[in-house]
C-alpha cells in the first residue's frame, strides 16, 4: 500500500523557516516518516492549459512532495472566494460573513476537478488517497468520475457547523452529496461528527447506523479522529531553543516580569479582539499586575485580499495601540504585538519562556497551539494553559483553565488566576495534560485514520460494513427525521 496525501498547502520543513500553517506543520513529520506522497499547491498559478501540471516532485524524508501550479483563471474564486469567504466562515459558525458568487463556486469545483486530473498519475491499484480539509470537499467525487476505485479518505481540520449554519452555504446539498464519494470521513470532535450526521439525516433524508451512511456512492463511514502532536519532540525543541537569539533576547527583556503568550493566524475565528479586551480588563481590575505581567501576541497575517481580514487587521492594530497607550509606561509596554512567523524551534522556546499560554478561539477544530504550549513546558516549573472551551483541544486538555471567550470579565479573572497559580497545582494540571498528549500523538492519529480507511474499503469489497472502533465512533443511529435514536 502506498499512501497519497492531498492538501491545498504543503511544507518542505526547511530548518529555521516559519511554518506555513497548522495543517502543514501537522502533516510534515508523518509524511517524512511514513514514505507517503504529499500532493498540493506550489503556491503559484499558471495561465492556460497545462500539459504537465506538476511543477516539482522532490524527496521529503522517506516520502515525496509533489506540487502543482493551479489554474490562474480559477484560483482567486476557489481560494479567496468560495473556500475562504463561504466555507471558512460557515464552518466557524459565522454565517454573517459568508460571501460567494456563483462564479466562485464554479471555480471551486473546477479546481477540485483539476486536482483530480493531476492525481491520475498516482493511480495505482494498491494506492490509498487521503484528502485534507475544506478546500477539497468535492475532490472525492471528481476522482470517482475518473474511475478511481482506490480507497478515498477525507479529514476535516476545521469544525463542522450545525445544519442551520451549513444551509447558508451556496450549493451546500451538492457539496455534501459529493463528500459521500469518500469511503471514510473524519472529524476532530464528536460534536462536529454529530452535526454532519444531523445534516445528512435532515437535508438528504439518509439513514445512518453505527456511523455508516449509504448513498448512491456506496457506504461511507464517519468517525472522530482528534489530531495530535509529537509532544516529546516538541519538548526537545523547547530545550534546544534556550540559546536561540530570539528566545534569549525575550528572556532578558522581561526583567523579571511574567509573560503570557498567544500565537495565532490573524483570523476572526481566533478571538483576538476579545483576548486583547480581556487583558485590558485584567489590568484595570488588577492594577497590581501592571508592570509585572505582559502579553506577547504573535498574529501572522493571512488572506489579506478578503475584506473581513483586512478589517480585522486594522481593528486589532488600533485596539493594541489603545491598550498600550492606556496602561503603558515609558519603560514598560503591556502588549508586544508581532505580525511575523517563527520556526517551530523558536516557538517552542517562546512558549517555555511564558508562564501563561492563552488560546481563546471563538471556534476551532482542534488548535494545536494549545498542545504545543503544554508540550514545551518545563516539568520542574510548567506554565498554565488558558483555553477556550470552544476549541476542539478542550475535549482532551480538560485540566487547562477553560474559559468562555465571549466573557471578557471571566477571561480577565482566569488569566489573573493563572499567573497566581501555585507550583503544586501547575504541575498537577500539566502532568495530566501531558498524559493526554502522549496518549494521542500525531503518529497515532495518522496510523489510526489510515488503518480505518483500509478496513472500510476491505469491508465494502466483501459487502460487510462493520462499524469503526469505539475509540473513533460514538454508536448512534439517525433517522430521516433528523433525530438520534438509541
Amino acid at each position: 500500500m502506498e499512501l497519497v496525501v492531498v492538501s491545498n498547502r504543503v511544507s518542505r520543513g526547511k530548518a529555521n523557516e516559519p511554518m506555513t500553517g497548522g495543517l502543514a506543520a501537522a502533516l510534515l513529520p508523518v509524511v517524512e516518516n511514513s514514505g507517503a506522497i504529499w500532493v498540493g499547491s506550489s503556491g503559484r498559478v499558471r495561465e492556460g492549459a497545462q500539459k504537465e501540471p506538476f511543477a516539482e516532485i522532490e524527496a521529503l524524508g522517506a516520502g515525496a512532495l509533489a506540487t502543482l501550479d493551479l489554474p490562474s483563471a480559477h484560483y482567486g474564486g476557489y481560494y479567496e472566494g468560495f473556500a475562504n469567504s463561504a466555507l471558512w466562515p460557515a464552518f466557524h459558525s459565522r454565517p454573517d460573513l459568508i460571501r460567494a458568487s456563483e462564479q466562485d463556486y464554479l471555480s471551486y469545483r473546477e479546481v477540485n476537478a483539476f486536482m483530480a486530473r493531476a492525481l491520475v498519475r498516482f493511480q495505482r491499484p494498491n494506492n490509498v488517497f487521503w484528502i485534507q480539509d475544506y478546500h477539497f470537499l468535492s475532490l472525492g467525487a471528481e476522482l470517482r468520475k475518473l474511475g478511481f476505485g482506490q480507497p478515498l479518505g477525507f479529514f476535516l481540520h476545521t469544525p463542522w457547523p450545525d445544519r442551520g449554519v451549513m444551509s447558508g452555504v451556496p450549493h451546500h446539498r451538492h457539496l455534501v452529496e459529493a463528500m459521500l464519494a469518500y469511503d471514510l470521513i473524519g472529524f476532530q470532535t464528536k460534536e462536529d461528527c454529530d452535526n454532519f450526521l444531523g445534516y445528512l439525516s435532515f437535508h438528504l433524508g439518509l439513514d445512518i447506523e453505527h456511523g455508516v451512511v449509504r448513498s448512491r456512492h456506496g457506504a461511507t463511514h464517519v468517525g472522530v479522529f482528534p489530531i495530535g502532536i509529537d509532544p516529546d519532540k516538541f519538548a526537545q525543541h523547547a530545550a534546544r531553543s534556550v540559546s536561540h537569539p530570539d528566545v534569549s533576547r525575550l528572556r532578558r527583556s522581561l526583567n523579571g516580569e511574567k509573560l503570557a503568550i498567544g500565537v495565532d493566524r490573524l483570523d476572526y475565528s481566533k478571538g483576538l479582539v476579545n483576548r486583547i479586551n480581556a487583558f485590558d480588563r485584567m489590568w484595570q481590575e488588577y492594577p497590581a499586575l501592571a508592570r509585572s505581567v505582559s502579553l506577547l501576541q504573535i498574529a501572522n497575517l493571512s488572506r489579506g485580499g478578503i475584506e473581513a481580514y483586512g478589517n480585522l487587521q486594522n481593528e486589532l492594530a488600533r485596539l493594541v495601540s489603545e491598550v498600550n497607550g492606556r496602561h503603558g509606561e515609558v519603560d514598560w509596554t503591556p502588549i508586544r504585538y508581532l505580525n511575523k512567523g517563527f520556526s517551530q524551534t523558536v516557538l517552542a522556546g517562546l512558549y517555555r519562556t511564558a508562564q501563561v499560554g492563552v488560546v481563546t478561539p471563538l471556534h476551532d477544530g482542534m488548535n494545536l497551539v494549545a498542545k504545543e504550549y503544554v508540550a514545551a513546558q518545563s516539568a520542574a516549573d510548567p506554565g498554565v494553559l488558558v483555553l477556550s472551551k470552544f476549541a476542539g483541544a478542550a475535549n482532551e486538555l480538560d485540566t487547562a483553565l477553560l474559559v468562555n471567550p465571549h466573557d471578557i470579565d471571566g477571561m480577565a479573572r482566569t488569566i489573573a488566576m493563572a499567573f497566581a497559580m501555585p507550583l503544586t497545582e501547575r504541575r498537577m494540571r500539566w502532568e495530566a495534560m501531558m498524559a493526554r498528549l502522549r496518549a494521542g500523538t500525531i503518529q497515532q492519529w495518522f496510523e489510526g485514520f489510515v488503518d480505518a480507511l483500509e478496513k472500510t474499503r476491505a469491508s465494502q469489497a466483501s459487502e460487510d460494513v462493520p462499524p469503526l472502533s469505539a475509540s473513533n465512533l460514538h454508536t448512534l443511529r439517525w433517522g430521516k427525521s433528523g433525530a438520534r435514536a438509541s
